[in-house]
């Protein structure tokens, strides 16, 4: 069993949420699938194994762990809202030309936001594009 997954039931049951069969897969999912999966991917992966699951499921599966603080949601792309079992700072890199979401380790609490002073910062993410070294690689086969 992936450490995450006995992580977030734990905290699942803390809070009196019903562990169903469709929310464990959905959680289950998320765990063994480190590429920052899309509602859509999620569907697919799981649609065979469970032909009754319906997309809202999976949306509100995922708004009731973000909400608890259990996942984090993903706007790296314009169109395309990703999810990530991973809570605690990294930022994301992602490939332009492969389209993986790479994770690495940064400690967001130290950027120096002087400039912000006043403000309330509710969310911190980092993220860059460009090209990965294994396309990069394969570009000068």
């Amino acid at each position: 069993m992936h450490p995450r997954y006995a992580l977030v039931t734990n905290q699942l049951k803390k809070h009196q949420i019903r562990l169903s069969d469709r929310r464990l897969k959905i959680l289950e999912c998320l765990c063994y699938n480190l590429e920052h999966p899309t509602v859509d991917q999620i569907y697919v992966n799981l649609h065979k194994e469970i032909p009754t699951l319906s997309k809202t499921t999976i949306y509100n599966t995922l708004h009731t762990l973000a909400e608890l603080g259990l996942i984090r949601i993903i706007n790296i792309e314009d169109n395309k809202t990703r999810y990530d079992i991973i809570t605690e700072s990294h930022g994301h890199f992602k490939c332009q030309t492969c389209g993986s979401i790479f994770n690495f380790e940064v400690d967001l609490k130290f950027f120096a936001t002087d400039e912000l002073s006043g403000f309330k910062i509710m969310e911190r993410n980092l993220y860059f594009k460009g090209i990965c070294q294994e396309c990069l690689l394969n570009k000068n086969d």
